[in-house]
């Protein structure tokens, strides 16, 4: 089961200080809805475990994430591959593509394309786009908050 998910988003920090934290391990862990942790092992690979709950299904997966076609600080793309034990597998990977709105602001765009097998495909594609729409939702807000600056990060996180 496939999907594709794009949209934009706007970052109230500079381009500079956004191309930085996409390629921070650390803002990416506590970005990331149910990451565990993910560590770096080289300038363009990390690995990852992450504990999602989609629908009725709990599951861990564990994978490796790569970036690609490197643009500083304009673009590039992650893709990673996770496995969940019985519950399946999920891949995909996403462009993103980031432009100065003004001094101090940058619009992210992003285009996910991604495919999930297993349990959690039988689930369903409305749910499983759902699910993926509120992940990215949760992700961005949470992304926005710890580049912005701790003023927008308390926000953030007392309405998550």
């Amino acid at each position: 089961m496939t999907m594709d998910m794009s949209g934009t988003e706007r970052i109230e920090a500079p381009i500079g200080a956004v191309w930085q934290a996409l390629n921070d391990p650390e803002i990416l862990r506590q970005a990331i809805p149910g990451c565990e942790s993910l560590d770096k092992t080289s300038d363009t690979d990390m690995t990852a475990k992450i504990v999602l709950k989609i629908g009725p299904i709990k599951a861990k997966f564990e994978g490796a994430v790569a970036l690609s076609n490197l643009d500083p600080p304009r673009s590039y793309t992650i893709s990673g591959e996770g496995k969940g034990g019985m519950a399946g597998f999920a891949k995909g990977g996403a462009d993103v593509a980031l432009e100065a709105d003004g001094e101090a602001a940058t619009i992210l765009s992003y285009n996910v394309k991604a495919e999930v097998g297993g349990k959690i495909a039988q689930l369903g594609s409305r749910l499983i786009d759902s699910t993926a729409k509120k992940l990215a939702g949760e992700f961005f807000s949470r992304f926005a908050a710890l580049v912005a600056g701790p003023a927008q990060e308390d926000d953030a996180l007392s309405s998550a």
